[in-house]
């Protein structure tokens, strides 16, 4: 039977970002220079197929540090945490690794400094998403006001409108950011933002060649967890971007068929924690149903790299 032709369209950056790789392998070498078990709190990135993997290695992933013994080295995941988390660490003298990602403990910083000089924060970010709750958590209780949309701004209720500063979370969408702090500022003219946009590099570009491709495209299908939320942001761009079918697939065996029927096009992408081995997966999957050709969407050049943290760059 001959097969129907199909254009796959391939964005280009895709998938792991710096941050990502770092955690994951800031585990891996965990394991390598202490041994099984090693502790993970929380997953370390949003991925099952990685969290899997991890595991099968010698990880073993808990929600709370309470669910980890004192005398095995646990990781603290790339979302970041609290800061009572790591003082919880040090006061049962436990060894630690942080494998939060720099560019969120950026936001950390900037959250720290802005209290510093007196001004309370507003965050826009996802209420529950373990990076909110991470960098929360930086602060006192009351000093930061959460704010998930536009409509969100207005029942703000700061202890002085003229002292505030805002940050987000760092895979929330461009688009949507730039609306709550249009409202932000219209509603607190002296409100402090951040130097440089607190939005990660490698959600910015996996969003940019979204909307490049999403023209083309008669379907979009964004590789990646239900709970990564740079992954769910990428569906909803394609979909805002033109695209009338844009839909998550966690593997190939996710991807409904029956919907795709009739297409010329496909738009291909992955989120920030979702392995190559994935995608190479999904553009099989095409491969076995139809005559496959593969154009690539390059949209930006990513060459960022992070070390490792110290501790595991010392001999044992």
């Amino acid at each position: 039977m001959t097969k129907s032709p199909l254009t796959l369209h391939l964005a280009a950056p895709r998938g792991f970002c710096a941050g990502v790789d770092r955690a994951i392998k800031i585990v891996e070498i965990a394991i390598e220079k202490w041994g099984a078990p090693v502790y993970v709190r929380h997953e370390i990135v949003h991925n099952k197929y990685v969290v899997d993997g991890l595991r099968a290695k010698g990880a073993v992933f808990v929600e709370e540090l309470d669910e980890c013994p004192p005398d095995r080295p646990v990781i603290f995941s790339a979302h970041g945490v609290p800061k009572s988390v790591p003082q919880a660490a040090e006061a049962r003298e436990m060894v630690y690794v942080d494998a939060t990602c720099p560019l969120v403990s950026k936001v950390h910083i900037e959250a720290a400094r802005h209290s510093e000089a007196g001004l309370q924060m507003v965050m826009i970010g996802h209420e529950g998403h373990p990076e909110t709750v991470g960098t929360m958590g930086q602060l006192p209780e009351g000093e930061v006001l959460l704010v998930e949309t536009a409509d969100d701004v207005a029942h703000l209720t700061p202890r002085d409108p003229d002292r505030l500063a805002f940050v987000t979370q760092t895979t929330l969408s461009v688009d949507d950011t730039a609306d709550v702090v249009a409202a932000l500022k219209a509603r607190f003219p002296a409100i402090v933002g951040p130097h440089k946009e607190d939005i990660c590099y490698a959600t910015t570009n996996r969003q940019e060649a979204v909307k490049a491709m999403a023209p083309d495209c008669d379907a979009i299908l964004v590789v990646g967890a239900p709970n990564s939320s740079n992954s769910k942001r990428l569906v909803e761009v394609g979909a805002r971007a033109g695209c009338k079918y844009s839909q998550l697939v966690q593997r190939a065996d996710d991807i409904d068929w029956r919907a795709l029927d009739g297409i010329r096009s496909v738009g291909i992408t992955a989120g920030a924690s979702a392995p190559e081995i994935l995608i190479d997966e999904v553009i099989g999957a095409f491969r076995d149903r139809y005559d496959v050709t593969v154009n690539k969407v390059v949209t930006a050049e990513e060459n960022v790299e992070f070390k490792v943290p110290r501790v595991l760059r010392m001999p044992a």
